[in-house]
């Protein structure tokens, strides 16, 4: 399992995890299972025009105009023969 955090800018903070297992099957043939995770505890991050660099003087200071992504999860399975 691993994870990492990452800061993009102030107030953005996003937590991937990685889960990984490996099947043996026989001898030869084995199985590899992967579960990613991004934004696992799902931060709501909001952007706006001049929400980074802090211009308070800024008539779309405070404005959400965008967001970052929501929790992504994806799976995969691999099969070694």
């Amino acid at each position: 399992m691993a994870v990492v955090g990452r800061r993009n800018g102030p107030g953005t903070t996003n937590f991937d995890m990685t889960l990984a297992k490996s099947l043996r099957i026989t001898e030869s043939k084995s199985l590899k299972l992967r579960r990613e995770g991004f934004n696992v505890f799902n931060h709501a991050q909001f952007y706006g025009p001049a929400s980074v660099d802090g211009e308070v003087n800024d008539p779309h200071f405070g404005d959400v105009v965008s967001a970052g992504p929501p929790r992504l999860v994806q799976l995969a399975v691999k099969f070694i023969f």
